[in-house]
């Protein structure tokens, strides 16, 4: 599916401060090829579209809250049965218009959910001036809605969500969370509402994966790689369990070396401007930052 122009305009309004915070460090990369939909003559980047793995997201609950769980599993079911999940992705997979959602302030003294997220993974969550976007966030607004509670969203490094649910700061976690076993012992995930994958981004002008056909191809040049290969992307999320390998997803550790950043849009920057080969995140947001940087290559 595309992404629409109002999702990469979104990513946009962040990477125009990555580029500020990366002032004076430039591209002169050009390439005679077109990645996907949003590549122009003058693409900086491109996504590389194999899956590189296969994912469940689910929003992570708080343990001492079995009856949260099973609300937020009746949601999903009515959502999917009901078609506003599609009519939901429709806002920023379609021609739906996102639907901004605001928080209030926490105060204990009130009948409050607070969701713990990371609002710089488009389409899932970001924000814009004092609202928040994305498929997690509208979700976030129907399900406090449903408990009858005034929403709260904390936005913090992607990193501390779990753990902010775990020491029961939020009621729940939504983040774009991929479902792992290690995972589950922090908190209870409910169903699972999105399939999700890894893939690589690179600069525009790398012909090194053109001739990829599966997985396995992939997988075969990534192996061949040595440490001087630096593979970045968001901390604490797949694409570092990708590089650094991991029992619980099932990755074989790779020579190339990881450098992780706080958000992905830091990380294609940095591979722009010479500091990284490559870059490893979510599916959905790999295309959003790359529509959104080629838009202004």
């Amino acid at each position: 599916m595309k992404l629409t122009k109002k999702i990469s305009a979104a990513v946009l309004a962040v990477l125009m401060v990555v580029v500020a915070a990366f002032a004076g460090c430039s591209s002169s990369s050009t390439d005679d090829k077109k990645a996907d939909d949003s590549t122009t003559s003058a693409a900086k980047v491109k996504v590389v579209d194999i899956e590189l793995s296969s994912e469940e997201y689910a929003f992570g609950v708080d343990k001492n809250q079995p009856e949260l769980k099973d609300k937020c599993n009746e949601l999903i079911a009515d959502m999917k049965s009901s078609g506003e999940f599609e009519e939901i992705s429709n806002h920023y997979f379609g021609d739906g218009e996102p639907v901004g959602v605001e928080s209030a302030k926490q105060d204990k003294s009130k009948d409050q959910l607070v969701v713990a997220t990371n609002a710089e993974f488009a389409p899932f969550e970001y924000k814009e001036g004092d609202k928040f976007y994305g498929i997690d966030m509208e979700i976030a607004k129907l399900l406090a809605d449903k408990l009858g509670k005034e929403l709260v969203i904390v936005d913090m490094a992607f990193d501390a969500v779990l753990l902010s649910v775990q020491q029961q700061k939020a009621d729940i976690g939504m983040a774009g969370l991929t479902v792992t076993e290690e995972r589950a012992k922090q908190v209870d995930f409910c169903d699972s509402y999105y399939n999700a994958a890894q893939k690589l981004i690179v600069k525009a002008d790398d012909t090194t994966f053109d001739n990829c056909k599966t997985k396995e191809d992939v997988d075969k040049i990534l192996a061949g790689f040595d440490k001087s290969v630096l593979i970045g992307g968001q901390n604490g999320t797949t694409g570092q369990y990708y590089v650094e390998g991991s029992d619980d997803f099932g990755f074989t550790k790779l020579n190339a070396t990881w450098k992780g950043y706080a958000n992905g849009s830091l990380a294609v920057q940095d591979l722009i401007n010479g500091g990284l080969n490559y870059v490893i995140i979510d599916a959905a947001p790999a295309q959003a930052i790359t529509n959104s940087i080629n838009a202004v290559a």
